[in-house]
């Protein structure tokens, strides 16, 4: 159970000190840091994603560009913002990305909302009996894609 509980507070510590201001106490405070940085964010980004489908074992490389909508099995992703620290720091890739799953009469139904850390996929991580997806890469997209 302490496993457990250390766990849990460094994934606390970890998401303070990545999101920052984004806790802040006025929520319109917050909502507007996160409409500027999305703003500032490159519109010429993909993100990277391994997505696993666990009932055939077949494992999937996703570029997902920014702000689009793309379908991986019966899960709708919609990344929205992906940074990538510079070569002289810590490596780390980070991604903020809502899931839903869309459901055959066409209801979706939202999975998950949150940042991504591609050195620790575990730390926050989609939960879903048949799909796992977790963040590789952050990079501009190639002419012509």
């Amino acid at each position: 159970m302490t496993r457990l509980r250390a766990r849990s507070a460094f994934a606390l510590v970890m998401l303070g000190l990545m999101a920052g201001p984004a806790f802040a106490e006025d929520p319109q405070e917050a909502l507007a840091m996160m409409a500027r940085r999305e703003a500032a964010a490159p519109k010429d980004q993909v993100v990277t994603l391994r997505g696993v489908d666990k009932i055939t074992a077949q494992v999937t490389d996703i570029k997902a560009p920014m702000n689009q909508p793309l379908r991986f099995g019966s899960l709708e992703i919609t990344p929205r913002t992906c940074s990538k620290r510079p070569p002289e720091e810590t490596p780390e890739v980070t991604a903020f990305l809502e899931i839903a799953d869309v459901k055959p009469d066409g209801e979706k139904q939202k999975l998950f909302s949150g940042w991504m850390f591609a050195s620790s996929p575990a730390l926050s991580a989609l939960e879903h009996p048949v799909y796992d997806v977790w963040v590789i890469d952050c990079n501009a997209i190639a002419p012509g894609m």
